[in-house]
């Protein structure tokens, strides 16, 4: 069984991203000394990975509408605090597999999380919508 266009652009942009999510995270863990993960294997950064895809996907965007006021008053600094509170309830959930010392260092990891994921989303493609858009010029032949 043959699946659809847009169905195959979600899953590639959907494991392209678990991928950019993996390496912001090893790339977060080998800078920071704040933050450790148990297992230097590729299988726990995609757990890791899953799991902050999730969290993001759950939880942010009500947190987000929470604290709408500080985040309007702080001209959006106050997201740099919901980015380090993502990390870090992704680090209780797995607190075998990641290990941030305290909520500080998950403010940095999670700030340089957001540097490194867009750059890497940015080098593979995610977050254009380029190949979901129609053409904006159509050639009509006499």
């Amino acid at each position: 069984m043959a699946l659809s266009k847009e169905t195959e652009l979600f899953m590639r942009d959907f494991v392209l991203r678990i991928v950019a999510n993996s390496l912001s995270i090893a790339f977060t863990a080998w800078l920071l000394p704040g933050i450790t993960v148990a297992n230097n294997d590729i299988g726990t950064y995609l757990i890791i990975a899953f799991v902050f895809g999730i969290v993001n996907a759950l939880v942010k965007p009500i947190m987000m509408i929470l604290s709408c006021g500080c985040i309007i008053f702080t001209f959006g600094a106050f997201l740099l605090v919901i980015n380090g509170a993502m990390l870090w309830i992704t680090a209780e959930l797995l607190s075998d597999r990641l290990i941030i010392d305290n909520f500080w260092w998950a403010i940095l990891g999670g700030l340089i999380m957001a540097i490194v994921g867009s750059i890497l989303e940015t080098q593979f493609g995610l977050g254009n919508d380029d190949d979901h858009q129609p053409p904006s010029v159509i050639v009509m032949k006499k």
